[in-house]
């Protein structure tokens, strides 16, 4: 196969050609990530890299079977407050150079990648500028995040994939998963917050049980009723975190650690800040925990990735070196989720390939 790829990433297109059984004999690749780059380029020494979208010439391409890429959905997420609707911003300036790509070019087949949320607008847009209309695809079908996003493809008969079953708990390192799915892994995972976790059940997701120290279960137990003192209100150590809350619905200090004790219904907490909003559960057997986010290998395996893909890089220089936490969870989350998209690439088998 010869393979266009358009914001590359980390190649997750051609981790997913390889799962799916195709031999690649050139993969071109346009990213301007210096650390998404590295790590492509330690997975894949013979992919080649290209630059920048906006610099390419797409005339010098011949034969080329497959154009694969996902334009960057930051303008047009639901997360996004002040999100693009027309196409007169940077989001529909980018995706254009995908169809650029695709009629200059004309290869056999195409895959744009896609945020589900977009505007209704903007989907549309889309579809009439490659002439088809896109399939809904979640991530929770082959993998252990739910992740809504939009396929358009030439390639024909593509159905959303049967549902593995897969669940948290089955890709976790070590701990207790009190959600069936992480939240949809994204470029900002690395600044996940335990506020998250309470208000809107996303991101730090993962309870570790730990030994407390006894005057560590002390200063917990203490937290535990409305009066306690003011010093343990205001008192910053690390195991102290949670909005810990009596069957009477009693006590609410911030803290690290819920202890969950015979006499609580179950460990909840207070949003807001000072006032109660609501009150959000978390089942988990009785027990002392912190509460973590996903490791970057659990991110990876959350985007059916091998563990330990992101891990390391080959910069501009050719010096093999070690990518930080922070840049891996950020390209894990600008990446494909890559048994989706081989499941839709297995299907140029069947279109006379």
């Amino acid at each position: 196969m010869k393979v266009v790829s358009l914001f590359d990433g980390i190649s997750c297109g051609r981790v997913a050609l390889d799962r799916a059984g195709y031999t690649v004999s050139s993969y071109h690749a346009y990213e301007i990530d210096k650390h998404a780059k590295a790590i492509s380029r330690y997975q894949y020494p013979d992919i080649e890299h290209c630059g920048d979208v906006l610099d390419a010439d797409f005339y010098k391409y011949a034969d080329i079977d497959l154009i694969i890429g996902g334009s960057p959905c930051q303008s047009w997420s639901i997360a996004k407050t002040d999100r693009e609707i027309d196409k007169n911003g940077i989001g529909w300036k980018l995706f254009m150079r995908y169809v650029e790509a695709v009629r200059q070019i004309n290869p056999r087949f195409f895959l744009l990648e896609n945020v589900a949320s977009m505007p209704n607008s903007i989907k549309a847009f889309i579809s009439e500028e490659l002439s088809c209309e896109p399939v809904l695809i979640n991530s929770a079908l082959v993998s252990a995040q739910k992740r809504k996003r939009l396929y358009w493809t030439n390639i024909k008969g593509i159905s959303p994939p049967e549902d593995k079953g897969i669940l948290l708990k089955d890709i976790l390192d070590s701990g207790i998963s009190f959600l069936d799915k992480s939240y949809c892994i994204t470029a900002t995972y690395g600044g996940a917050t335990f506020e998250q976790t309470l208000r809107d059940k996303k991101r730090t997701t993962i309870a570790e049980p730990i030994a407390l120290t006894e005057k560590s279960k002390t200063i917990c137990s203490a937290l535990l009723y409305e009066n306690a003192p003011s010093m343990l209100k205001r008192q910053k150590m690390g195991f102290l975190v949670a909005h810990a809350v009596d069957e009477n619905g009693k006590g609410a200090h911030i803290g690290r650690i819920y202890s969950v004790k015979d006499k609580f219904v179950s460990v909840v907490a207070k949003g807001g800040s000072g006032t109660v909003t609501r009150l959000y559960k978390i089942n988990l057997p009785d027990g002392d925990y912190t509460i973590r986010k996903l490791t970057p290998g659990e991110a990876e395996k959350c985007q059916t990735l091998p563990e330990g893909y992101t891990a390391t890089g080959i910069n501009d220089k050719g010096k093999t070196v070690k990518i930080s936490n922070t840049q891996r969870y950020r390209a894990i989350g600008n990446g494909f989720t890559v048994d989706v998209i081989a499941h839709i690439l297995s299907r140029m088998n069947t279109n006379n390939f």
